[in-house]
């Protein structure tokens, strides 16, 4: 009767060390530097939203700063995840969530802002649309095994984006230029740059999970 207990009090060690390791091992590999830069720019979105309810061009000053900051972050995370091997399976996913969070948040609340002028919210709309859509796409493609990387068009979106919405978030006119405008006219290309590339994400998904055909086995003749 005394060896099966210590049997089992053995067993329930060992299992319990191999829970603490494999939760120490998860906890190292979330907290690579890389992923804290990628938390750290989600982290920002509250705090963007915060300072683009307030009026006068010292909030926008400070909300055009964090959304800078944020940008730097989003660069910092892949260079050294690329060259110092510290990438992980969560921080390509939460790489792209934050960017997505970071741009969608500032873009909904300069549509909402109290302040004029104010970005027309059917462009927030279409761009929002197309994130949603692009993202579904990939959930779709990776149940499927298909990885779908990010295209060269849906980069320069990126790009465009984030320099749109520095002006639209700066606002105000320095140095005799309308930063205002001039993040309008850059959300323009932005704009048409995005709808551009979902429909290339989309006509790729479709090539790549179109049902392959099967070759029939010939029958055999009969004798």
């Amino acid at each position: 009767m005394v060896c099966p207990a210590v049997t089992i009090a053995v067993g329930s060690k060992g299992a319990g060390n191999r829970i603490l390791r494999d939760g120490e091992r998860i906890f190292r590999v979330a907290w690579t530097t890389p992923n804290i830069l990628t938390l750290c720019r989600i982290a920002t979105a509250p705090l963007l939203v915060y300072l683009l309810l307030l009026p006068g061009p010292i909030a926008a000053a400070f909300a055009a700063t964090i959304f800078f900051l944020a940008t730097i972050t989003d660069f910092l995370d892949g260079y050294i995840a690329r060259n110092y091997g510290s990438g992980t399976t969560l921080g390509k996913f939460l790489d792209p969530l934050a960017d997505k969070v970071v741009v969608i948040s500032a873009l909904i609340m300069l549509a909402g802002t109290p302040q004029l002028p104010r970005v027309p919210a059917w462009i927030v709309a279409v761009l929002v649309i197309r994130e949603i859509m692009v993202t579904g796409l990939r959930a779709i493609a990776a149940a499927e095994g298909v990885v779908m990387a990010a295209e060269e068009l849906g980069k320069y979106k990126m790009v465009l984006q984030s320099i749109a919405i520095q002006g639209l978030l700066i606002r105000y006119t320095y140095f005799y230029i309308d930063f205002f405008t001039a993040g309008m006219f850059i959300l323009w290309i932005a704009m048409g740059l995005s709808v551009w590339s979902g429909v290339d994400y989309y006509v790729s998904a479709l090539r790549m999970l179109r049902p392959k055909p099967q070759a029939v086995p010939a029958k055999r003749a009969a004798i």
